[in-house]
């Protein structure tokens, strides 16, 4: 009896690790909303990392986080370090490419509660008075994060988040005097 009970532990054991192999490798993160003001505006917000505490939805995560800049004041080559509690966690962000009124691109480098690397962009589209911008993630899955995602949809709990970062940016970048 105890080997049928082995066995079948066994046999659940390896369709799981099959079910989670066939996982995809990559995963593709966005949301986007409509802003009602200029591409200037809305670029300059998310091309400074000093001025994301008023927008960033992880900052309402955990108010007690700790942030560290350095490197350019903006754009390529700023950086943004934070340690906080255990939903936030410690990382590095770098601004890895920035075009005016267009792109900013980072790297995100986790470290706690579970190292990885990630790319996060900002698009803009210009439309008018208004512009249209999308903030993604890209990155890989390995063996953990696919398992992981067999049991918690990481879209819908990211996507969120970059939701309430996105409606306060809107609400931030449309309430402040037009310049």
């Amino acid at each position: 009896m105890l080997i049928k009970i082995l066995i079948g532990i066994a046999l659940i054991v390896a369709i799981f690790v099959v079910v989670v192999a066939l996982q995809p490798s990559d995963f593709r993160i966005e949301r986007t909303t409509t802003i009602a003001a200029p591409a200037d505006a809305v670029f300059a917000q998310v091309n400074d990392f000093h001025k994301w505490e008023a927008w960033s939805p992880y900052d309402k995560i955990d108010p007690a986080l700790k942030r560290t800049y350095s490197g350019a004041p903006a754009g390529v080559g700023a950086i943004y370090e934070w340690v906080g509690n255990k939903q936030v966690g410690e990382g590095k962000a770098t601004i890895t490419d920035s075009r005016p009124n267009e792109l900013v691109q980072i790297q995100l480098d986790f470290l706690k509660p579970f190292a990885a690397t990630n790319i996060a962009e900002f698009s803009l589209a210009p439309q008018g008075g208004q512009t249209a911008i999308t903030w993604s993630m890209t990155g890989h899955n390995n063996f953990m994060f696919k398992a992981v995602g067999l049991f918690m949809n990481m879209d819908k709990m990211v996507g969120g988040q970059f939701e309430q970062g996105l409606a306060q940016l809107k609400t931030l970048v449309e309430s402040a005097p037009a310049s």
